[in-house]
């Protein structure tokens, strides 16, 4: 398709870009990750990608590693995110060793944004649609309302991403996405450190076996 082969021109050409102007921007913060929360500096984690292919999403770290208080009890992420953390989230810096994901080709610059791999049999088949194109560094959701929407209108905003992709709709993303970094909007929800776990839709979740057959739904994607 014309459309993907110009997509990861853009993808390839913009992240090469990226990662050489911002290398110092990103060494500095490397170094305050490193003096501020310990080692390792770059989170590593498995996350589904196209087709719910799994492959290791990078970002810088933000929170703590310490996971358990003097009880033994596990601490909630608003615990183990710090001020710091918390202001390498809004900025969104901590996404910028993403570039390395766009450029190696396991995420585009715009796409449904990555997911933890426990939600996949918690989709809708609707939802599990989001899979049918790249995930990417921000999204049709995230300069909809970003994390001061629904799990559900996340979810609706990426699938209307996957039927109506283009370079034009990209480009808007991407201007709309400076501009929401720059003035720091819809970072977290009112109240809450960090975005809500999804727990599934209410009354429409898939059945226990719905993992496989997402995947046979993922893997049918065109």
């Amino acid at each position: 398709m014309i459309f993907q082969f110009f997509k990861r021109l853009m993808d390839i050409f913009t992240s090469l870009t990226a990662i050489i102007l911002l290398s110092p921007l990103m060494l500095a913060v490397a170094v305050l990750v490193r003096l501020r929360l310990g080692s390792p500096v770059v989170f590593r984690q498995q996350r589904p990608g196209r087709h719910a292919r799994l492959f290791t999403m990078y970002k810088f770290r933000t929170m703590i590693s310490t996971t358990h208080d003097k009880e033994g009890r596990i601490l909630p992420d608003d615990q183990r995110l710090t001020p710091f953390g918390l202001w390498l989230r809004s900025t969104s810096l901590d996404e910028l060793p993403g570039l390395f994901n766009v450029l190696k080709g396991d995420m585009s610059l715009v796409g449904p944004r990555p997911l933890m791999t426990k939600y996949l049999d918690r989709y809708t088949p609707h939802q599990a649609r989001r899979h049918e194109v790249k995930p990417g560094i921000t999204g049709w959701a995230q300069v909809n309302g970003r994390n001061n929407i629904t799990w559900e209108e996340k979810f609706d905003l990426d699938v209307w991403y996957v039927d109506h992709r283009s370079l034009k709709l990209d480009i808007i993303i991407l201007a709309r996405t400076f501009w929401q970094v720059f003035s720091r909007s819809d970072v977290a929800k009112e109240g809450h450190a960090t975005v809500d776990e999804f727990m599934g839709t209410a009354n429409n979740k898939l059945p226990a076996s719905s993992l496989e057959q997402n995947k046979g739904i993922f893997h049918d994607c065109k």
